[in-house]
């Protein structure tokens, strides 16, 4: 390290001396005093950010095996110790090479640093329960898990694990009521009824009844577009224009996911659902959310042209229990 200072201290003399010759020429001793408070300056950052270990070339490149990984992490955090995501990088690190105590420890840190992250509480209680030599959730995983869900409701992985850990406690009936709300936050189907088995099955350890699973919600959409009067007179001398009403993915992915197309009039009334898909591999009902907009093509494309007139996008969570107005103006 010293090697490393010195090297850093003669350079940056270089370079002042070649910066302040002009002021050595006019002020020696305010050119001195100059010079010495940088290379202070220059020496107190050094010793807060600069570190010789980050110019290990074992350091620099990328880890090739999850011990020059674990290095790399651990090398990182003696710099940075109030790095989060570090610190949760080096549990599933140790995890991933079955240290399961070391992982659970490396969660508590993030923990601490972070103990209002639902993310963070739950993979904490996980990695607490890893490592418990019975594979059980103590009682401060299971406040964690808690908290979590306090802090993000729809936590499906903090209800998940805390239901499973009231039916390991011998709390069926508690266990299935925490799951139950997870049949309707998971969207897919195979999912869906794997819980559903978990939680009657719980339910018959409680001595329930079985939970008669609801119809799954449609994702459709009702939606009414209106066009306002000096829009409809501005189309007149366009026989051939149409509307467009297109529901897309929220990530803003180009193709629709449901799309209709209709004569101009002054109010529309229509449902957007699976059956308007373009493509059957993308249903509106594999999605969460969507942006809805709806489009006049003055020529009655579907390809959107100059001078089409188009609402600003709608973001709309599935399943929507409203209809949604769209108003079209000049």
């Amino acid at each position: 390290m010293s090697a490393f200072l010195i090297t850093a201290v003669v350079v940056s003399l270089l370079v002042l001396f070649a910066v302040l010759r002009p002021l050595f020429a006019r002020s020696p001793m305010l050119a001195a005093a100059f010079a010495s408070v940088s290379l202070l300056c220059s020496g107190a950052l050094y010793w807060q950010l600069g570190t010789p270990a980050a110019l290990d070339p074992a350091m620099l490149r990328a880890p090739q095996n999850l011990a020059e990984a674990r290095a790399q992490l651990q090398a990182r955090l003696r710099i940075n110790p109030e790095s989060v995501e570090d610190w949760r990088l080096l549990a599933r690190t140790y995890a991933a090479e079955e240290r399961f105590a070391e992982a659970a420890q490396a969660h508590e840190r993030a923990v601490a640093l972070a103990p209002e992250d639902a993310d963070v509480l739950t993979e904490a209680a996980i990695a607490a329960a890893r490592a418990h030599a019975e594979l059980r959730f103590d009682e401060a995983a299971i406040g964690q898990l808690r908290k979590a869900l306090q802090l993000a409701p729809d936590h499906q992985q903090a209800r998940w694990y805390l239901g499973i850990s009231q039916r390991q406690a011998g709390h069926p009936a508690e266990a299935a009521n925490i799951w139950a709300p997870l049949l309707k936050q998971v969207k897919d189907d195979n999912a869906r009824e794997s819980i559903l088995r978990q939680i009657n099955d719980a339910r018959a350890e409680a001595g329930l009844a079985a939970l008669v699973p609801e119809p799954a919600a449609t994702s459709g959409i009702d939606v009414e577009v209106s066009l306002s009067p000096s829009l409809i007179a501005h189309l007149q001398p366009y026989p051939d224009a149409q509307i467009f009403v297109l529901a897309r993915a929220a990530d803003g992915s180009p193709m629709p996911l449901a799309v209709e197309r209709h004569a101009v009039r002054s109010t529309l009334k229509l449902r957007l659902n699976d059956a308007d898909s373009p493509m059957p591999t993308m249903k509106l009902s594999s999605q969460a959310e969507v942006l809805l907009t709806a489009r006049i093509s003055l020529a009655g494309n579907a390809q959107k042209q100059d001078g089409d007139i188009e609402s600003a996008p709608l973001k709309i969570k599935l399943p929507a229990t409203q209809t949604q107005r769209i108003a079209l103006t000049l």
